[in-house]
C-alpha cells in the first residue's frame, strides 16, 4: 500500500539518492573544520553542497509523492549531437574568441536542440548568462580567461 503513495517512482527514488549522496557527504566532512564564510575551513564548501543537495533531494522525492509520472518523450539525435557540438565549439572558441563570443555561442547552439526554442528567450539568457560568468569568473575569482581574445584584436 504505501508504493501506490508513490505516483513518480523515478522522481521519487532520484531524490532518495540525492539525500543518500548529501548525508554521505556531510558524514564524511564532519570532521573537518567549518571555519567561518569569511575564512572558511575545509569542510566549509563540502557541507554547503552537500546541504543543498540534500534539500534538492527532499524536493525531488516530495514531488516524487505528489505528481503524477509524465510519459517519457521521444529520444532526438538532434538534441544530443546539438549539445555536444555547442561544447565543442565553445572549447575550440573561448582561448582564441573570448568569453563575449564563446559563451553566447555555447547558449545559442544548445537551445537549438529543445522543441521549445524561441530566438528572443535565447538571446536573453545568452546575454545574461555571458554578464554573469565574465562578472564571477574573471573578475571576482580572477580566472584567467579571456573577455575579448585575440582573435579579436585582444
Amino acid at each position: 500500500m504505501a508504493i501506490r503513495a508513490i505516483r513518480n517512482q523515478k522522481d521519487f527514488l532520484s531524490g532518495l539518492m540525492f539525500i543518500a549522496f548529501g548525508a554521505a557527504f556531510i558524514f564524511i566532512a564532519q570532521d573537518y573544520s567549518f571555519g567561518t564564510p569569511r575564512r572558511m575551513g575545509p569542510a566549509f564548501f563540502p557541507l554547503v553542497l552537500a546541504s543543498i543537495l540534500v534539500l534538492i533531494g527532499l524536493v525531488v522525492a516530495v514531488r516524487g509523492l505528489l505528481v503524477e509520472e509524465e510519459a517519457p518523450r521521444g529520444f532526438t539525435w538532434r538534441g544530443l549531437l546539438l549539445v555536444i557540438a555547442s561544447t565543442v565549439l565553445f572549447g575550440a572558441l573561448v582561448r582564441g574568441a573570448g568569453l563575449v563570443v564563446a559563451l553566447p555561442l555555447l547558449v545559442c547552439v544548445s537551445a537549438l536542440a529543445s522543441h521549445m526554442f524561441k530566438w528572443k528567450i535565447t538571446a536573453i539568457l545568452a546575454v545574461g548568462l555571458t554578464a554573469f560568468c565574465i562578472a564571477v569568473f574573471v573578475y571576482a575569482l580572477g580566472l584567467p580567461m579571456p573577455v575579448i581574445g585575440p582573435w579579436l584584436g585582444r
